[in-house]
C-alpha cells in the first residue's frame, strides 16, 4: 500500500509543479525527496515513509505557488483525503508541511526529526550551483532585476517584506541563501553544504569582478 500511495503522491505532484519555471518544478521536489532519504538513512533517524511524503508534497501549498495561502491549503487538503492513511500520519505530515518554511528568516522550533530532515534537503536544494540556478529563475519570474547596487541588503523583514519588498537576486544570496548552512539542524545536511556554500562564495567574487569591469 506504501508504494501505491507514493506513486499517487508522485504523480499528483508531477501534474501540479511539472511546468513550474520558478525553480519550485518536479525535479526541484524529486532532488529534496532524494536527499531527505538521504540524510535520513546518513543520521539513521526518522520515519522514512513520512519523510518521504512531507518531501513530496512539501511545495503544493506554499502561497507563492498558489492564488493564496488558504488556495494552497485547500489543494493540500484535497489531495490528503484521497490517500488511505491514519489521521496521526496524516497530520505528521502537514506539521512538516507547515513549519518548515524559511518566511523571511523568521524561523521556528520544529517539533520532529522528520521535520528538520525535510527542512534541512529543502534547504540544500537552495543553495550550491542549483541553488544559483534556482535564485535566478525565481528573480526572473518576480521581474527582479539581476543586480542592482544601490539597493540595501535587507537585514531584518517581515514576511510581506521578504515576500514582496524590493530586493535582486543578487541580493538574494545574502538576505537568505548565504544564512541557511548555519540553520540546518543535522551533521549530514551540514556536511553537504559545505562544498555548495563555496560554490556561491565563489560565485559572487567572479559575479562581481565582472561586473566591476575587471578583466581576470
Amino acid at each position: 500500500m506504501i508504494d501505491k500511495i507514493i506513486e499517487q503522491t508522485e504523480e499528483f505532484v508531477r501534474n501540479q509543479l511539472g511546468e513550474d519555471s520558478t525553480g519550485h518544478d518536479w525535479f526541484h521536489v524529486d532532488r529534496v525527496r532524494r536527499n531527505a532519504i538521504h540524510i535520513s538513512k546518513a543520521e539513521q533517524q526518522g520515519d522514512p515513509f513520512i519523510i518521504e511524503m512531507a518531501a513530496l508534497l512539501h511545495d503544493i501549498p506554499d502561497e507563492k505557488l498558489n492564488y493564496s495561502a488558504e488556495a494552497g491549503r485547500q489543494k493540500l487538503e484535497s489531495f490528503m483525503e484521497t490517500i488511505p492513511l491514519k489521521e496521526a500520519e496524516k497530520n505528521h505530515i502537514r506539521e512538516i508541511i507547515f513549519s518548515i518554511s524559511y518566511k523571511g528568516g523568521h524561523g521556528s522550533k520544529l517539533s520532529s526529526v522528520e521535520a528538520e530532515i525535510v527542512q534541512d534537503a529543502d534547504r540544500l536544494d537552495a543553495i550550491g550551483a542549483i541553488g544559483i540556478a534556482r535564485a535566478f529563475a525565481y528573480g526572473g519570474k518576480k521581474g527582479q532585476s539581476i543586480y542592482d547596487p544601490t539597493i540595501m541588503v535587507r537585514e531584518t523583514m517581515s514576511q510581506e517584506e521578504y515576500r514582496k519588498g524590493k530586493s535582486t537576486s543578487i541580493h538574494h544570496f545574502y538576505e537568505k541563501l548565504l544564512k541557511l548552512k548555519d540553520l540546518l539542524n543535522t551533521a549530514t545536511a551540514i556536511q553537504m553544504a559545505e562544498p555548495r556554500q563555496l560554490m556561491m562564495q565563489s560565485f559572487l567574487e567572479q559575479f562581481y569582478r565582472e561586473w566591476n569591469g575587471q578583466q581576470s
